[in-house]
């Protein structure tokens, strides 16, 4: 149950409890009080008869008998050993209180009627439990109001904090309505946790790019002065070395500009199977021959940058080449391209959080910066791609693209709207190396 539902829950068991231990006490202390009242009338009503009895030796009074058959027998034993006694028991027109004493060979007796007295307690009762009934529901439609205002805060603040933990720092709870609660506190301190976040955030994107600047100009100095080495193993080295450093800087430098969200897609529309297949050839040298490019169907128009496709590309390829094993299988349908490697498949802990910088995996893979799965997930994001990471249950690493579908080919009627996206298709076919499309009558 919610918390709404487990506070109404609470508050009308609490309510029932009461009222029904409130209703117990007031009907034994009304049951109470009409019984001794009874009592006390019937002992009177005996104290008089004894006293005429003894007198005149005659019966006098309402309900006096001698040896009454309907008499309750502990009363007429009691009565028997010459001593007296009042009970509450049946009598000819209904419950009577009895009262008895013993004289002689006779037991004299007299009966107050208690039908009155019972449905005295009876109305009682009744209105008792209407009482209770009205003051549960009360009760309980207070403390459903008050959940509901509770628990509708406490939503607003968890839509919130999800609204947060996926990256929109900016996004604040603000005041919850007039009360200083424990809930007004909960929301301030989310709120001030997402101002904290995003500066460390800002700081440490800061760092990241000033570092990588700052390294950029010595490292592409290095980069000249090793080529002028003379050739030798270690010369190679440095080399090697030296790029890889390079590399690194110009990784952190485009992850920066992710970041700040500074790229500027160039979007155009281009058929998805003809440009991933260029692609990959492209990329054979890198890739290596066990790339199995397959596409189904007829090539889908996606809108895309096909420079920031080609980069997403290359980095999951090198990323299941470098981490997976081969073959490793390139497959285009509709709009999605699905690469999978037969490696150990991706960590649980990119599944659960996602590609992290600096973080490669398991440590037995031990290559790479961590940067790669990074950088394609932010130019997917740039331009509208959906990029999905999972492993396959027969084994390795799978990763999906989704990319959005391309313009509607444009009706006759609408022709300049059609030599603009002819525009899109031909420069993302150029950028793709793909062979230019031709215009026919004004289409493509």
């Amino acid at each position: 149950m919610n918390l709404r539902r487990q506070i109404a829950v609470t508050v009308a068991v609490v309510s029932c409890l009461v009222a029904l231990t409130v209703g117990v006490l007031v009907h034994q202390a009304s049951v109470r009080q009409h019984t001794e009242q009874a009592r006390r009338s019937a002992e009177r009503a005996l104290d008089s008869l004894l006293t005429g009895y003894n007198r005149t030796g005659e019966l006098v009074g309402w309900s006096a008998r001698a040896d009454d058959p309907w008499l309750p027998e502990q009363l007429r034993r009691l009565a028997g050993q010459g001593r007296q006694g009042s009970q509450l028991g049946p009598g000819p027109q209904g419950t009577t209180m009895w009262a008895a004493a013993g004289t002689g060979d006779l037991v004299l007796s007299v009966r107050v009627d208690y039908a009155e007295d019972e449905r005295a307690i009876a109305d009682l009762d009744r209105t008792i439990l209407i009482s209770a009934a009205l003051s549960v529901v009360v009760t309980v439609l207070a403390g459903v109001l008050a959940a509901d205002r509770i628990s509708s805060r406490l939503r607003t603040a968890a839509r919130t904090a999800r609204t947060i933990a996926d990256g929109d720092l900016d996004a604040r709870i603000g005041p919850l309505g007039r009360a200083r609660d424990e809930v007004a506190e909960l929301a301030a301190a989310v709120d001030s946790m997402s101002a904290v976040l995003r500066s460390k955030l800002q700081n440490e994107q800061r760092f990241t790019a000033d570092v990588a600047h700052e390294l950029r100009t010595p490292l592409t100095g290095l980069l000249t002065a090793a080529e002028l080495l003379p050739p030798g193993r270690p010369t190679d080295l440095v080399r090697n070395r030296v790029r890889f450093l390079c590399s690194l800087t110009e990784d952190l430098l485009e992850v920066s500009r992710l970041d700040a969200g500074a790229e500027t897609p160039e979007l155009g529309v281009v058929p998805l199977g003809p440009l991933v297949e260029r692609m990959v050839e492209r990329m054979a040298a890198a890739a290596g021959p066990s790339t199995r490019v397959r596409i189904e169907g007829v090539p889908a128009l996606v809108t895309t940058d096909p420079r920031r496709l080609d980069r997403i590309v290359a980095n999951l390829l090198a990323n299941a080449h470098r981490h997976g094993a081969g073959p490793v299988e390139v497959h285009v349908t509709g709009r999605s391209v699905t690469i999978r490697d037969h490696g150990p498949g991706y960590p649980e802990d990119i599944l659960r959080e996602g590609p992290q910088r600096f973080r490669t995996g398991a440590q037995e893979r031990g290559r790479g910066h961590g940067l790669g799965l990074t950088i394609a997930q932010g130019h997917a994001e740039t331009v509208g791609i959906t990029l999905r990471l999972r492993n396959d249950p027969g084994g390795g690493a799978v990763a999906e693209l989704l990319l959005p579908p391309g313009e509607p080919e444009p009706e006759p009627a609408a022709a300049e709207a059609g030599g603009r996206a002819g525009d899109f298709a031909e420069a993302g076919a150029e950028a793709a190396g793909l062979p230019q499309p031709r215009r026919t009558g004004g289409r493509r």
